[in-house]
């Protein structure tokens, strides 16, 4: 009942934090029966397994690290889902031959059939590549093989748009699964060789589903030539998977053909600085204002009017616990891969005392109708800003690029242009590269 109940809470909350694209699993292996190991990359702290924990169809067993155990509200939730605590040098002070206990009841529970997750990098990290691994998942799974169950690993990659801002967007994706047994000679972890050749496979999978770059300054390069190469093939950019192939064919180029990768890396840079400048992206010089569709945007955005003053109204409730969980991080200066796990814990704690408090105001202000009233407003009023606050927002990015491009026509159309020949250069490169990239 807590299981069930904690993760309707936390989904709620995930969901409306982020917004989460349709996961990619087309095998639906994370609704996988018998022993499994869902493994993940580790880039936004207890965000990571809050995610896996709603996506996965299943009751899960968490492992995390020992010190969150003590801590007043998270220690006894982690209990309340029964997770096994880890037990690691850097934490200090904690007896890491305990571990041996956590490792024998994970090995356990996949004997019994159940499901275990955990983050083989061992730590949540904002490296901009997959961490090294450690080696225990793969002990975990071969010694519950030696045991005689058919252990498969599901490795799960999640990319965040901006992993420490309120609705950026995330990806999940979910790679091939491995079967544990095709790796295992029945001696268990006592296999070093097997240890280590499942290990590598781990990372191998980890690596195809997530956006590995080898330095952060290369986002914004993989992202503009991206958004160049859809705009020549007239697709939407921001693909996660064109991404990805894009920053391995980043890495071919650098190292193969330097001089090539420093020119064309010079060029898009130049061009992603001047959209910059007037804070344009490369897919919005495509669009076309024709007077019909114009006219529907100015309708339409004249009929939302009718609803500000309820979303003024919803600003003025939820102004103090909008605010608190980013003056919290601002106070605190956490580091970046653990700024929204500061974010959501605080508004998983606060929401709920803000809802009694505003339901206590009512009831005593008004009595038990106003009450009973404010019960059922206060989260509908807190979805409707929300949602009117996102579409505003889009409505307002819209309207300003219109007026831009409407007075200086000339830069439309020479940005235009010059986006249109540099994406003629990153389509050939791609084309060129596609083989070793993509495998096709």
């Amino acid at each position: 009942m807590f299981y069930r109940a904690f993760r309707l809470v936390v989904s709620l909350l995930l969901r409306n934090f982020f917004r989460l694209e349709p996961v990619v699993d087309p095998a639906r292996a994370l609704s996988a029966e018998g022993p499994v190991i869902f493994v993940g990359n580790h880039p936004n702290g207890l965000v990571d397994p809050g995610l896996l924990f709603v996506l996965v169809d299943r009751p899960v067993t968490f492992l995390a690290k020992a010190p969150l155990f003590r801590l007043p509200v998270l220690g006894w939730i982690l209990k309340g889902l029964d997770a096994l605590p880890v037990f690691r040098k850097q934490d200090g002070g904690g007896d890491t031959s305990k571990n041996d206990s956590t490792l024998t009841a994970s090995v356990d529970a996949l004997v019994r059939g159940r499901a275990i997750t955990l983050f083989p990098e061992g730590k949540s990290h904002s490296e901009p590549q997959l961490a090294d691994l450690k080696t225990g998942c793969a002990r975990i799974a071969l010694d519950a093989v030696a045991k005689g169950a058919k252990v498969r690993i599901v490795p799960i990659g999640i990319t965040y748009a901006e992993k420490n801002r309120f609705k950026s967007l995330v990806h999940v994706e979910v790679g091939a699964t491995l079967e544990v047994t095709s790796f295992s000679k029945g001696q268990g972890a006592a296999d070093a060789e097997a240890v280590r050749r499942l290990t590598n496979a781990i990372a191998a999978s980890l690596s195809s589903i997530t956006l590995n770059l080898e330095q952060w300054e290369d986002l914004p390069l993989v992202e503009t030539a991206e958004a160049l190469y859809a705009l020549d093939k007239g697709d939407r950019a921001g693909d996660v998977e064109r991404q990805k192939a894009f920053a391995r064919g980043l890495s071919l180029l650098r190292a193969e053909q330097p001089e090539r990768f420093d020119a064309l890396k010079a060029e898009v840079t130049s061009f992603r600085r001047r959209l910059d400048l007037v804070q344009v992206r490369p897919e919005e010089l495509t669009f076309l204002y024709r007077p019909a569709t114009v006219a529907r945007f100015v309708f339409r955005n004249l009929v939302w009017l009718f609803g500000l003053p309820l979303f003024l109204a919803g600003m003025v409730v939820f102004f103090v616990p909008y605010w608190i969980p980013i003056s919290l991080v601002v106070a605190t200066k956490p580091e970046k891969d653990t700024e929204s796990t500061v974010k959501v814990l605080t508004l998983l704690l606060l929401a709920p005392f803000w809802w009694a408090l505003l339901v206590g105001l009512a009831w005593w202000w008004g009595g038990s109708i106003a009450g009973l009233v404010t019960l059922g407003a206060v989260p509908a009023l807190a979805l409707f800003t929300r949602w009117y606050l996102e579409r505003r927002a889009a409505a307002f990015r819209d309207a300003r690029v219109f007026f831009l491009f409407f007075s200086r026509r000339r830069l439309k159309a020479r940005l235009l242009a010059e986006g249109a020949m540099l994406a003629k250069q990153v389509d050939a490169v791609a084309e060129e590269l596609r083989p070793r990239v993509t495998g096709s």
